[in-house]
């Protein structure tokens, strides 16, 4: 059976972590910041466990992390 690519996208937005569960960084964090609330950004702030449901599509992209 041939190797797999893995997704570039995938590859820079997500990793797995030590437990197999996806990893991701929220989004709006990068530029108009201004118009955002302090609390909306406070949450955005480092990252986060991805729904399981979304984490088995993300998985398929990044077959050998």
């Amino acid at each position: 059976m041939p190797k797999l690519k893995s997704k570039s996208g995938a590859k820079k937005r997500f990793r797995l972590s030590a437990k197999g569960k996806v990893v991701m960084y929220h989004s709006g964090m990068r530029h108009n910041l201004r118009k955002r609330s302090q609390k909306t950004k406070r949450k955005a702030r480092g990252n986060s466990i991805m729904a399981d449901a979304d984490a088995r599509i993300v998985r398929k992209f990044i077959p050998y992390a």
